[in-house]
């Protein structure tokens, strides 16, 4: 693991992509830092009549090439650090999607298992309280992330509609459908990584069936399991918080999603269908072409990183390799598809669904499909000439390519050299 804070691991990053473009030291100076961060101590009253608080943050950390946009988590191990990180992170996720966006994000100090619903739902409203003055359509715009979901936004847009005096479904993202959410939000990020690999796998030089590993069985990992298999792809493992489950004759999703509907982990599909167990860190390291990353930040690290046998690293999670794993892996010649590339599925589909908001007309599933898939295949092809031209991999190619386009926005407000020439 590494001894920096994970912003400034990710600020790695944006030094790596500066060095091969020729940009004013305004556009870095901008970017080091989030622009505001708010703290806050949400009060709630728990159903046994006692009053609890959680530390909550919002970040907005650039908005000069629009609103910012960013997920709301709630986890009990949330940190202003991985608030800022994940917010820096989304302002190079919408510039690589070419999206109106700069970069939010969202977190509240609180296991939400621990929550009933009724308490939940105190603490969703109490988040919008607090923050009403900071979010907005035209100046910050949320949506779920971890352990937040649709009925979640659902109540958080309401909140924000009492507290204006009028509804604004256009101010939070990933509500229920009813409640004006688009179609297609739900897999939309497990899809955007889906329609990414396909679009390359002949450049990559794929074979025709792989055999996949899902580190993380939540949203994006059952998506990205379903859409695989029905491909005819083999999931050979897949893991979540308590443990792993793995078949080399490939595993049986329905059973696997089957069990996270009732509550129950993976590991509970055991003895069924082929179903071994399999130690959950193991999975990293397990025989597979494809391995998909959908969990948390640094899964993958200098400690684990040699027993990746993957040709190919899916990020559907955020920041899941570390600097370190990334430059073992490409000394490896692992192909890293990097996540503010292949989880950008999921503010794509937002977009979409703020734009349908701000227009009241929504269009049906197979548009936003179709929509999605372009401009996935027209940003991965064009990074992946990037990559080719430079010589970089795939993650510095991404972010040269973000970075050009936010330089552009940030150079257009004047730099050292307009001013003093």
């Amino acid at each position: 693991m590494s001894d920096h804070t994970l912003l400034e691991d990710a600020l790695v990053r944006l030094d790596d992509a500066a060095a091969h473009l020729n940009i004013d030291a305004d556009v870095i100076e901008k970017l080091k830092y989030a622009r505001e961060t708010t703290k806050v101590r949400l009060m709630i009253r728990m159903d046994d009549g006692s009053r609890k608080s959680f530390l909550a943050w919002r970040c907005r950390y650039d908005d000069t090439r629009g609103p910012t946009k960013g997920g709301i988590r709630f986890h009990p191990e949330a940190n202003i650090d991985e608030v800022e990180t994940l917010a820096f992170w989304m302002t190079f996720k919408c510039a690589v999607m070419n999206l109106p966006y700069g970069g939010g994000k969202g977190a509240v100090e609180v296991d939400p298992r621990q929550l009933s619903k009724a308490e939940l739902e105190r603490l969703s409203r109490a988040y919008i309280q607090a923050f009403a003055r900071i979010i907005g359509p035209d100046r910050d715009i949320p949506a779920p992330d971890v352990y937040t979901n649709s009925m979640i936004m659902g109540w958080m847009a309401d909140e924000y509609a009492q507290i204006v005096g009028q509804a604004e479904p256009a101010v939070i993202t990933g509500k229920p459908i009813a409640l004006g959410g688009s179609l297609g939000r739900g897999d939309a990020t497990a899809r955007g990584g889906y329609y990414l690999v396909r679009h390359l796998a002949k450049d990559l030089g794929l074979d025709q069936t792989l055999r996949v590993a899902v580190q993380g069985f939540g949203n994006a990992g059952q998506h990205i399991a379903r859409l695989l298999a029905a491909d005819g792809h083999k999931i050979v493992a897949v893991s979540d918080t308590e443990g792993a489950v793995y078949s080399a004759a490939g595993l049986h999703v329905d059973l696997l999603t089957e069990a996270k509907a009732q509550g129950r982990s993976v590991v509970s599909t055991v003895g069924q269908g082929g179903h071994e167990a399999l130690a959950g860190d193991a999975l990293i390291g397990v025989e597979c072409d494809l391995l998909v990353p959908s969990a948390l930040e640094n899964m993958i690290h200098g400690k684990n990183a040699d027993t990746v046998t993957a040709k190919l690293v899916l990020e559907l999670a955020n920041g899941p390799v570390t600097p370190t794993a990334d430059q073992i892996l490409a000394a490896k010649g692992t192909v890293v598809l990097p996540d503010i590339l292949a989880n950008a599925g999921g503010v794509t589909v937002s977009y979409f669904e703020w734009v349908q908001n701000r227009q009241g007309f929504y269009w049906s599933e197979q548009e936003i499909h179709d929509r999605l898939q372009a401009i996935m295949e027209r940003e991965g092809r064009a990074i992946w000439n990037v990559a080719g031209e430079k010589g970089v991999t795939m993650r510095t190619a991404a972010y040269v390519h973000a970075l050009g386009r936010l330089a552009e926005a940030i150079e257009a407000h004047g730099t050292q050299s307009f001013f003093t020439s």
